[in-house]
């Protein structure tokens, strides 16, 4: 059901989760191809490197899971909510959490806008125009991704970093193009 492509979860955790704590994270993310719209090759590299990169470098941990991982995380969208299924990276299920997308809309659509605004602003406006562009950017990522900290609070703890690709890569799910 879900793209298994490849999985990190037999390698060594890199980056900042190489600590006490480092089995407390995620070593594959996959996506239900069933509940993902087709997407230009330009969406699905996004997608690819939105997972590449929480895979990499995260902190994760299903609250009342004490045993550690790493673990899986599967993620279906389901009219407007997304299903978040986390299991043992030998398949055991962990925790199943349904978040309601509606919080969010809001958010992707400007940050959506304003990405817009950056990529053509690159074309021909000032370095003081896309820096301020950029940082409006940042900001709503930002305000994403604690959005979506407070979601998970009581379900998933993770640090902000690991809620900011996450939060990448709900955006990636949405994006048109």
């Amino acid at each position: 059901m879900f793209d298994e492509g490849k999985s990190n979860c037999s390698a060594a955790p890199v980056g900042d989760a190489v600590d006490q704590t480092a089995g407390f994270r995620l070593c594959a993310v996959n996506l239900d191809p069933n509940s993902i719209q087709p997407a230009s090759a330009d969406i699905e590299h996004e997608r690819s490197v939105a997972i590449h990169d929480l895979v990499e470098d995260n902190s994760f941990h299903p609250v009342g899971h004490e045993d550690g991982g790493p673990y899986t995380l599967n993620l279906t969208l389901i009219e407007r909510k997304l299903v978040m299924e986390i299991k043992l990276e030998n398949d055991s299920p962990i925790a199943t959490h349904i978040l309601s997308l509606t919080p969010f809309r809001r958010i992707i659509k400007d940050y959506f806008l304003i990405c817009d605004s950056y990529y053509e602003a690159i074309k021909t406006a000032t370095p003081s125009r896309i820096e301020a562009i950029d940082m409006g950017r940042r900001g709503l990522h930002n305000e994403g991704s604690q959005i979506l900290q407070s979601r998970l609070e009581g379900k998933i703890t993770t640090d902000f970093p690991t809620a900011r690709r996450l939060f990448t890569l709900i955006c990636s799910l949405h994006w048109r193009g």
